[in-house]
C-alpha cells in the first residue's frame, strides 16, 4: 500500500463531506489554553500471551483472506499471485498455522517497486509475498482490535470509522473557531527512518505474546530484494504491507499524546500532522518545541524546507486548502485538482473502442459517484 497516494486518492477526488458519520469532529469545542486528554483508554501492558491464537482463529484468517483478495495487488518475490494462494493454502495451510503458533514462521524479503510521485521523484515500496500479506493482515486485525481504542481523537489515518474527510472537516472547525495559524510538519522519509528497537519497545508495552513480538520483528527485518540482491532492513517500515499503517499510528501515538498534554489542537492523518494556533508567534514557538520533541524523543527527522508556520490558506492539508473570511470553506488544492483532471483525461482518452460500462467502472472510484453513474448508464442503455 502506498500510504500517501492512498490517502490522497481517498480525499482529493471525492467532494462529499458529511459530519454525520461516527467520529466526526465538526461540533468539537475545547478550551483555549489547556484541554484535557482525549477520551481514550490509557496504554497498558497486555495481560495475555495468547494473541497468536487470536491471529490464527478461523474467522480472523477468513476475514484477512477476503481483504487480501479484495486488495488484489502484485506478486512478491516468489511470484505467487492472489489467485494462486487459495490452492497453496489448501495444501500448506495447517503447516503454516503450526509455524505461527510455535513462533517459527519466517517471512520472505519484500520486492522493491518504485512508483513516480505526483510532484516528481519516485517512492520506493516493498511488496511482500501474498502469503506474508495474508499473515500481516491477520496480525493487523488483532492488533487493531486491541489498540485502536487507545489512540488519540486527533488521529484519523487508517482507523476504523475514521476518514480523511473527517480530518479535513476537523481542521476546518479549528480554523473557524479562531485558530487561524497552521503549524504544518513534514516528516522526512518517515517510513524509511522508523527505529526498529524503539518501535518494538512500544509494541512490547502492549503485547505480551513473545511469538507475536518475534513475528513482527521478523517482518521488519525481512530485507528487500532489489536488482537480484537481498539487502538487510536495519530501520524503517516498508510501505506496501497491511501492517505498516497500523505501526505508523503506534509510532506517532507518542507525538499525539505529547500534543494532547500541551493542550494543542491538532489533526494527524498518518504522517501528515497540522497544529492550529491563534498567532504566528505561538506557531513559531510550537514549531521549535515540537520539532525538538520529534527529533530527540521519536528519533525522526523534520523536513524544514517543507514544514512551515503559515495561514491555512497558504498551505494544503490532504489535498485541500481553506478560504479566508468569516465563513471558512474547503477548497481543492490547485495541484490536486490538476491531477484529478489529468487522470480523467487519461481514462477518457483511452476509451476509444472500449465499452461505456468499462469506462464508467474506471471513472466511478475516482469521481466517487459509481452507483449513480452506473444506474444512469443502464437507464440510457435500456
Amino acid at each position: 500500500m502506498d500510504l500517501k497516494n492512498d490517502k490522497r486518492q481517498q480525499i482529493q477526488l471525492q467532494l462529499d463531506f458529511s459530519c454525520s458519520r461516527a467520529g466526526e469532529a465538526c461540533g468539537t469545542g475545547r478550551e483555549e489554553t489547556e484541554s484535557p486528554l482525549a477520551a481514550h483508554d490509557t496504554e497498558s501492558p497486555a495481560i495475555t500471551n495468547q494473541w497468536m491464537e487470536e491471529v490464527c482463529e478461523r474467522e480472523n484468517l477468513k476475514k484477512a483472506w477476503q481483504q487480501v483478495k479484495a486488495n488484489k495487488g502484485s506478486a512478491g518475490i516468489d511470484r505467487m499471485t492472489v489467485g494462486q494462494l487459495d490452492d497453496y493454502l489448501k495444501q500448506h495451510g495447517p503447516f503454516i498455522r503450526e509455524q505461527l503458533l510455535k513462533g517459527t514462521y519466517e517471512p520472505k524479503p519484500v520486492r522493491r517497486v518504485e512508483i513516480p510521485k505526483p510532484d516528481g521523484g519516485v517512492r520506493k515500496l516493498g511488496i511482500p509475498t501474498v502469503l506474508d500479506r495474508l499473515i500481516q493482515q491477520a496480525v493487523m486485525q488483532v492488533l487493531q482490535r486491541h489498540w485502536d481504542r487507545t489512540f488519540s481523537e486527533g488521529s484519523y489515518g487508517f482507523r476504523p470509522g475514521r476518514s480523511a474527510h473527517q480530518a479535513v472537516a476537523q481542521a476546518q472547525q479549528y480554523i473557524a473557531e479562531g485558530y487561524g495559524w497552521c503549524v504544518d510538519f513534514d516528516l522526512e522519509k518517515f517510513f524509511d527512518r522508523v527505529n526498529h528497537d524503539k518501535l518494538m519497545g512500544g509494541i512490547a508495552k502492549r503485547v505480551a505474546d513473545k511469538r507475536l513480538l518475534k513475528l513482527i520483528r521478523a517482518f521488519l527485518n525481512a530485507g528487500v530484494l532489489e536488482n537480484g540482491l537481498v539487502s538487510p532492513s536495519v530501520e524503517g517500515a516498508p510501505q506496501g504491507g497491511p501492517l505498516s499503517p497500523l505501526l505508523s499510528n503506534l509510532v506517532l501515538d507518542e507525538l499525539d499524546r505529547e500534543l494532547e498534554r500541551r493542550g494543542l489542537r491538532f489533526v494527524r492523518y498518518a504522517d501528515d500532522c497540522n497544529i492550529y494556533v491563534r498567532s504566528e508567534r505561538a506557531g513559531q514557538r510550537v514549531m521549535k518545541s515540537v520539532t525538538r520533541f520529534i527529533t530527540g524523543k521519536l528519533k525522526l527527522q523534520v523536513n524544514e524546507a517543507k514544514s512551515a508556520v503559515a495561514r491555512p490558506q497558504e498551505r494544503k492539508f490532504l489535498g485541500f486548502s481553506f478560504t479566508a473570511g468569516p465563513e471558512v470553506k474547503r477548497v481543492i488544492a490547485p495541484k490536486a485538482l490538476d491531477r484529478f483532471k489529468q487522470r480523467i483525461r487519461e481514462i477518457t482518452r483511452r476509451a476509444k473502442g472500449v465499452s461505456i460500462e468499462t469506462t464508467i467502472a474506471k471513472l466511478a472510484p475516482i469521481c466517487g459517484v459509481g452507483e449513480t453513474i452506473s444506474v444512469s448508464a443502464k437507464r440510457r442503455r435500456c
